[in-house]
């Protein structure tokens, strides 16, 4: 009687050098340290950054013999994927993806689980062919499906066929959930809200028509249609917001605003309300202000290497003001706590002033304006010179009386860092000027000027590579020092695909450009020189224009060429 033998699984560590993700010297560094740990080998290789959570994926679905996909390079049947159960795919990290001849193909992150296989199966009652796929992507997925448009459509048939479609309870949970026990126009708020926060919207609109509700999330800084839940449904929606936000529910007849925070995930979310009595009714308008957001750096800004040497220099300074300028959503205030985020330490007292404040920090005193206490932004400045600052924040610049307390105090020891509204860095002193504030002490006081704007970034798992035209290089103004031997260059196109909504485009990130106050410059501002002037002897001293600093990430694949036309013209 014949024996029958099985291959030895091969090694992990050999499958990784096999496909180019480490050396060797690296696995026998890696097994000694597991020998001392008792990790497995995989977890020690990823912890000391030699491989990523891919890599490593792809390894151990190559060691089991099973094919490694990623869903965000792949469509989704998401009518099949909704056919097993929330509940059983969470419980094994399986979900079907689409249909391969007369198999369904199942995205599992452990696919040597027969018991898993058995019940997708049986919930699918059709054969089915199991790969590998990344826990973190079938999760989200899963999210997707249980916020999905026909789950938006039965909350809001759920909360029509109510028989007081407008009742709201007057508990407002932190964490959101759907659960029986909830009203039903409760649960489609809490599924509404979710819902935006996974479509990482930035805001959400909330406007009544003659005949409808009208929804819109802000993605990526464009806003788009989400829902249209019927007219009956208004004054039910509006008043849980109200409630949500402590605002005043029976108040119709002004603006208000509020504010609320909810857990999603186990993750904390501000939101900031704003109502807003229309000829149809209230319009509703949520901000979303994620916490982490003040946790980043300056590193994470997108600032060209020049840039970022340039702002760095002037935020490390221990007195001078840094103003960061461009239109509303530019991100100016990301900007500004990402350099308070590298500046906060123990030994410095830092304090802001803000209307309203938008991420909270710990270790900084943050102060809310509050003008009908009489709070105002000047006062609170005075009250900020006697409570001893090292680093004061001004969210906003509005008036002039705010300019020059600012850019005295940054003359008496102090760093000031504010946002101003200008089209441009060349143009910022001027417009201090013009608000009231001396120009000596403009020159004096400013050290560094930067203008920004958002764009939309390209999606990596689709974005489309071609090669422009010498009439559409020059059409597009591109610099010289960008073009190849052949006058041309190399640039990205989006196309779109699951994983960025087929938009094309997923994120967003900044365009910049630093102007520091040089003495030529200073020069020019004391003589009332237009911005234009100012621009031309900036870029001279090695200034980046806005355009030149976004034709530069062009060409690094970081977003279109339309795109960038869109957000700096």
């Amino acid at each position: 009687m014949a024996v029958a033998h099985t291959m030895p699984r091969r090694r992990l560590g050999e499958i990784l050098v096999e496909l180019g993700y480490v050396a060797e010297a690296d696995i026998d560094v890696a097994l000694g340290e597991q020998r001392k740990t008792g990790q497995r080998l995989g977890d020690v290789l990823q912890q000391s950054g030699l491989v990523s959570a891919r890599q490593l994926l792809e390894a151990l679905a190559a060691q089991f013999d099973q094919e490694f996909v990623d869903l965000d390079e792949h469509t989704i049947e998401l009518e099949l994927a909704q056919q097993v159960p929330q509940q059983l795919a969470r419980r094994h990290r399986a979900v079907p993806v689409w249909r391969d001849s007369d198999r369904v193909v199942v995205a599992m992150a452990n696919p040597a689980d027969v018991l898993a296989l058995d019940d997708i199966r049986n919930a699918l009652g059709r054969q089915v062919q199991p790969v590998m796929a990344d826990a973190e992507q079938i999760f989200a997925l899963l999210d997707r499906l249980g916020l999905s448009d026909s789950r938006v459509q039965e909350a809001i048939q759920a909360a029509v066929g109510a028989s007081r479609p407008d009742e709201v309870t007057p508990e407002a949970p932190r964490s959101l959930g759907v659960g029986s026990d909830q009203s039903p126009i409760i649960q489609f708020v809490n599924l509404l809200l979710s819902k935006a926060v996974q479509e990482r919207a930035s805001d959400i609109h909330i406007e009544p028509t003659g005949t409808e509700l009208r929804v819109r999330f802000r993605v990526d800084g464009v806003l788009h249609d989400a829902m249209s839940p019927p007219k009956s449904l208004q004054a039910g929606i509006v008043s849980r917001l109200k409630i949500m936000a402590d605002i005043d529910i029976a108040e119709k007849r002004l603006p208000q605003d509020g504010r609320m925070t909810i857990t999603i995930a186990t993750e904390d979310i501000d939101l900031r309300v704003v109502t807003l009595p229309t000829v149809h009714g209230e319009a509703v308008v949520l901000r979303i202000l994620k916490n982490d957001h003040a946790g980043s750096g300056v590193t994470t800004l997108g600032f060209l290497p020049e840039q970022a040497a340039k702002f760095s220099e002037a935020f490390h300074r221990p007195w001078g003001a840094i103003l960061v300028t461009g239109p509303t959503g530019s991100g100016k205030s990301t900007t500004l706590y990402a350099t308070l985020e590298e500046l906060r330490d123990s030994t410095r007292n830092i304090i802001t002033v803000e209307d309203p404040v938008e991420y909270r920090m710990d270790g900084i005193k943050q102060v809310q304006v509050n003008n009908k206490a009489g709070m105002t932004f000047p006062k609170a400045l005075r009250s900020f010179l006697r409570a001893d600052p090292d680093i004061m924040l001004i969210g906003e610049i509005r008036d002039g009386e705010t300019a020059t307390i600012a850019i005295e105090a940054s003359l008496t020891g102090h760093l000031v860092l504010s946002t101003l509204h200008t089209n441009s860095a060349a143009s910022t002193p001027m417009r201090l000027i013009e608000m009231g504030v001396q120009p000596f002490l403009v020159t004096s006081a400013v050290t560094a000027v930067v203008a920004q704007r958002l764009a939309r970034r390209l999606c990596d798992s689709c974005k489309k590579p071609v090669k422009l035209t010498p009439e559409a290089v020059r059409a597009a103004e591109v610099p010289e020092q960008l073009l190849d031997s052949k006058g041309t260059i190399q640039v990205f196109q989006p196309v779109g695909c699951s994983a960025c909504a087929q938009t094309g485009y997923r994120g967003r990130f900044a365009i910049h450009e630093v102007m520091g106050m040089s003495e030529e410059i200073g020069q020019m501002v004391l003589g009332r020189a237009t911005s234009e002037g100012v621009e031309r002897l900036a870029v001279e001293q090695g200034m980046l224009t806005l355009k030149v600093d976004g034709m530069r990430k062009v060409a690094m694949g970081m977003t279109s060429l339309e795109e960038l036309h869109r957000v700096i013209t």
